[in-house]
């Protein structure tokens, strides 16, 4: 049986709309590792529709010379939960349907590693609703966002987490990693 584990760009305030924003504060090549952690030992990445939407076209294109993730982006099965797209067009993609919690714990159970899921607030929020999530690797931007899409709905139920590992770069950004 695999974890789940959740990966997000956050602001101070929780927001965790189209991460554009962090291009502010650079990219520490220290937080590339962490992220690369965050993959190890994972065997299926989790997506959301608008998510995958994005990343299709972004990583389909990008080689490990371009980018040390693009083997597993591109390699590893990306189980897609959308009930409105019809045909996968990136590369080991199956669309598994609308969200489904029964669905998605048979996925976890099924693999031999971890679920990998990136971005995708509204499958993260309703994993989070469910249980479903076993780690969360937050990455903490010395910003507030305002209005928008949070990480926790506004009627999520109060959970506890353990903190497994807490990091700090020269760009200001914060990695917490939380065990549920």
């Amino acid at each position: 049986m695999g974890q789940i584990r959740v990966h997000e760009f956050i602001s101070l305030d929780g927001g965790i709309d189209n991460p554009t924003w962090t291009m502010d504060f650079g990219f520490d090549p220290k937080m590339g590792e962490a992220i690369g952690g965050a993959m190890d030992g994972c065997s299926g990445i989790l997506l959301g529709r608008n998510t995958y939407q994005m990343f299709a076209p972004a990583w389909s294109e990008r080689t490990a010379e371009d980018d040390p993730g693009a083997p597993f982006m591109n390699d590893t099965t990306k189980y897609v939960v959308s009930s409105s797209l019809d045909e996968a067009t990136w590369a080991n993609s199956k669309i598994i349907g609308g969200y489904d919690p029964a669905v998605i714990q048979r996925i976890k159970d099924d693999q031999d590693g971890d679920l990998y899921v990136s971005g995708s607030g509204t499958l993260v929020r309703q994993l989070l609703d469910d249980g479903l999530v076993d780690r969360l690797h937050l990455f903490v931007y010395p910003c507030t966002r305002g209005p928008g899409p949070r990480l926790f709905a506004e009627q999520a139920k109060p959970t506890s987490y353990s903190l497994v590992t807490c990091k700090h770069y020269e760009n200001g950004v914060l990695y917490l990693n939380y065990r549920s």
